[in-house]
């Protein structure tokens, strides 16, 4: 494996890559994706598309990083659902090269957020401050608790920003985990109250069972949160995707952004 693998390895921590999406893609972006994703990029409309499959190709490129192989030799797969072994919705893997990498993607809009872990399950959330019926959705994913203290906040945006932790954590763990929508929400309690990292439980079969939760930075007005395994502990680096696809010349070889 290469350094950058061994750095997060030894350190065991998480790394979290942010970018967004360009207007267009490069001519040969789409020669990275899978058939699959070359599938749904063609279903999708124009502009989904480009966000759809720039965020794929990042993820390709980055855990091409750490792997040490081209993106386009990474394999990409699925897990079996924890509860209802179901292969669709699983949490996603690294089929090629054989690896205990673990890594989890989330979008919205022309953002995407990237979380990478050696040996311990991960979740990310990503979500814009778009307009939203705050009240209406905090009945449906909340439970009481969290309920009544999105509820006492002082003005509709302070509401809006507990919604949006309580939302962005909850998403996390339940992708950590792998069973993504079929969760009812309302049961995984995740503290809004306080400002973390927090430990949370919420059990699966074959799964852990306590998580530890952060909300993330806010960029560009955009809320996110991460979930890892409780026992992995180590520290939470970022790195922005720019600094690993900027252009190089000779004078100004390129240098590995993962390895200080």
């Amino acid at each position: 494996m290469t350094a950058a693998y061994e750095r997060l390895r030894d350190r065991d921590a998480v790394h979290i890559w942010r970018g967004r999406a360009p207007d267009a893609l490069a001519p040969d972006d789409t020669d990275l994706l899978s058939e699959e994703e070359l599938r749904m990029v063609r279903r999708l409309p124009d502009a989904a598309a480009v966000r759809y499959a720039a965020a794929h190709v990042a993820v390709r490129r980055v855990l091409g990083e750490y792997l040490g192989v081209p993106p386009r030799e990474v394999v990409l797969g699925r897990r079996p659902c924890p509860r209802c072994a179901h292969p669709r919705h699983g949490r996603p893997r690294i089929d090629w090269p054989p690896t205990d990498l673990d890594f989890n993607l989330s979008r919205s809009g022309p953002h995407w957020l990237l979380a990478v872990v050696v040996g311990h399950q991960v979740g990310v959330d990503l979500e814009d401050d778009r307009s939203l019926d705050v009240d209406g959705a905090s009945k449906l994913v909340m439970s009481a608790l969290e309920l009544a203290h999105v509820r006492a906040r002082p003005d509709a945006t302070a509401r809006t920003h507990a919604f949006f932790r309580c939302w962005t954590r909850k998403e996390a763990v339940v992708k950590a985990i792998g069973v993504g929508i079929i969760t009812d929400l309302s049961e995984v309690d995740v503290r809004p109250a306080e400002d973390g990292p927090v430990l949370v439980t919420h059990a699966e079969p074959n799964s852990p069972a306590t998580w530890l939760v952060q909300d993330l930075p806010r960029v560009d007005g955009v809320f996110a949160a991460l979930a890892r395994e409780a026992a992995a502990a180590g520290p939470v680096e970022f790195h922005r995707y720019e600094e690993l696809t900027r252009p190089t010349t000779e004078e100004e070889p390129k240098r590995g952004v993962l390895v200080p």
